[in-house]
């Protein structure tokens, strides 16, 4: 590289000459390059300077003749003081500021004011000037109240004042006809004033996290409101008025003392309702039929003991949240809701469902409520007999359409000891993968039903009056799930072991008096249920062969005793309750799954 001469001329750094401009220039926290280049773009952001109070230069920053005029160059746009923009935005966020002085009123072409993380105790009555303010952020300070002075604020679209001491809010708030933002959250406030029913165009209002006992009836007013937030507060109900909200689509009630779930009359539009952690006792048709477009409906942590059968009015439920209420039983048309793709039930004294099928998840916990459904013979008897849309059998009707559109055939509660030919044809035809034949009187596998072997994953023959399974069951490669509970059978054919891909098997109800030795042969075994049988032993060494078994259902049988090394096998649920052991204790059992391993692998002699 070439040396530069002795008379070389160095070149003229510019952002050098900033940084050192800068440096000589931020005495008090705030350097002229940056004021210089806020009256070029009307934009000054002073956050996070450690600022306790704001340097006068920066009040009359579009008054002030600045430092750069006296040596200004006509050629250099830069230069240009004179064309300099008014002021329309202000961070002052994240300092130490005790006070803004009515020097504030300089600013009247402010559209955005942010002065948030302070240590303000109170705002200017200058305030008034800032006619054109569209924003104003004065969260995280130490206001007592609300100035009367805010209610100049024509323009204001959003208002902040979360994180400060108010105990009130001043009756001027009504004056904001054009506020769409309204966040008041942890505060000290103890009542909403009247006055907010006059903010008719207030999209999102956010009240949590204070004292508020009641709400005002003229809320009802605020016809604009789409998104309502009281959590943490004191409620106990909601007035009648709060009901005509019809644009309201999101409300959050959580943490209060709400005995009853509101009647939301008019809120069609509403599409999340969360008021857990309250008192609600119970849920009445009245409050579901006008909350028909609920997408949410969270009731966690009260006291509801029972569900209506109107829950289906629900049809757009996709999220029910039942957690640690006191339901012993669901409805099983809940199973009904098509788009119902969470249920949420911990922490409920369930006596009527098993928590083994609780812990299968939302899907299966549907299939379950659904197959305890009751179908009346004459439904059955007087669906359609012609046409696309059914297939007859036995006097029995099909729906062809549901089969293709769901790969479902349900042949259940018919009394039938065999299936007619064509509903098995239109069954092959429609590819169907599950197949439900329970509650009829089947005396074996249906011998013609091997035809659908190449498709089934899912086979229920539970509740017939099967004593011996042919070993025709074989064939059916697929199968994931075989339910044949509820029956007559003391054993299971050897020919099972062939069923490689299956991860569930229900013997329940049936004449057990151990676990089918080929049973402990499908590696892929996740889920066991053979409770209510006469099984008297455990064979550990058995269970021990399912490498992936998880849940074990043994209730109700005549076990007399469990063995420790039990406590060895993965299980993430065991249900051993209603045998005629003594050790484990019913205050073990209760305790649940893991306590309960724990203690039997502490009786295991070393």
């Amino acid at each position: 590289m070439a040396s530069r001469g002795r008379g070389a001329r160095v070149p003229f750094n510019k952002a050098a000459f900033r940084q050192q401009s800068e440096k000589e220039n931020s005495s008090d926290g705030v350097p002229s390059v940056i004021l210089k280049q806020a009256r070029q773009s009307g934009q000054l952001n002073l956050s996070g300077r450690g600022l306790a109070t704001v340097p006068d230069k920066v009040w009359r920053i579009n008054i002030d003749v600045p430092e750069e005029a006296r040596n200004v160059s006509l050629d250099n746009a830069e230069d240009r003081w004179w064309d300099q923009v008014d002021l329309t935005k202000l961070i002052l966020a994240s300092n130490t500021l005790t006070a803004i002085p009515d020097d504030i009123s300089n600013f009247p072409a402010l559209t955005v004011l942010d002065i948030h993380d302070n240590n303000l105790e109170s705002l200017p009555a200058a305030f008034k000037a800032l006619e054109n303010l569209q924003k104003l952020d004065v969260s995280r300070n130490k206001l007592k109240v609300l100035p009367s002075s805010i209610g100049y604020l024509k323009t204001l679209v959003s208002l902040h004042v979360e994180h400060n001491q108010l105990t009130q809010l001043c009756e001027e708030i009504k004056c904001l006809q054009k506020i769409e933002d309204l966040d008041v959250s942890n505060n000290q406030l103890t009542v909403l004033p009247t006055a907010l029913g006059y903010l008719v165009n207030l999209v999102k209002l956010n009240v949590s996290n204070n004292k508020i006992k009641s709400l005002p009836s003229e809320i009802g007013d605020m016809s604009g409101l789409k998104y309502f937030d009281a959590t943490h507060n004191e409620l106990t109900l909601l007035p009648q008025e709060f009901g005509n909200l019809r644009k309201l689509e999101l409300l959050y009630l959580r943490h209060n003392k709400l005995a009853y779930l509101p009647v939301l009359e008019n809120c069609v539009s509403l599409k999340e309702l969360h008021v857990g952690n309250n008192n609600i006792m119970g849920i009445t048709s009245e409050h579901l039929q006008h909350l028909t477009s609920i997408n949410v409906l969270d009731l966690r942590d009260n006291k509801i003991s029972k569900l209506p059968d109107e829950i289906t009015l629900l049809e757009s439920l996709q999220r029910l949240d039942l957690t640690n209420n006191d339901l012993s039983s669901l409805p099983y048309c809940l199973g009904t809701i098509v788009s119902l793709k969470s249920l949420v039930l911990e922490g409920n004294p369930m006596k009527s469902i098993r928590r083994d099928i609780i812990m299968r998840g939302t899907v299966e916990l549907k299939k379950y409520l659904l197959s305890r459904i009751e179908e009346p013979v004459s439904n059955a008897n007087n669906m359609a007999t012609g046409g696309n849309t059914g297939i007859i059998g036995a006097n029995q009707s099909v729906s062809s359409h549901e089969m293709c559109q769901m790969k479902t055939l349900d042949y259940s509660q018919k009394q039938a000891s065999e299936i007619p030919a064509d509903i098995l044809e239109a069954a092959q035809k429609a590819e169907v993968t599950v197949v439900n034949l329970h509650k009829n009187i089947f005396t074996d596998l249906p011998s013609n039903l091997r035809s659908l072997s190449d498709t089934v994953t899912e086979l229920r023959l539970n509740w017939n009056k099967i004593s011996t399974l042919s070993s025709e069951i074989s064939a059916f490669k697929r199968l994931v799930c075989l339910d044949l509970g509820n029956n007559m059978l003391t054993d299971l054919p050897k020919e099972i072991s062939s069923l490689q891909n299956l991860r569930e098997i229900i013997i329940s109800r049936n004449r057990f008096t151990v676990i089918p030795s080929v049973v402990f042969e499908l590696k892929k075994l996740e889920i066991l249920f053979a409770g209510d049988n006469k099984i008297e032993v455990i064979d550990v060494d058995g269970l021990k062969r399912l490498p992936v078994l998880v849940t074990l259902d043994l209730q109700n049988n005549s076990i007399s005793q469990v063995p420790p090394e039990l406590g060895n096998c993965p299980l993430k649920s065991l249900q051993l309750a209603g045998n005629l052991f003594r050790n484990p204790r019913p205050a073990i059992l209760a305790k649940g799954t893991p306590t309960l391993l724990e203690h039997l692998r502490s009786r295991i002699v070393t």
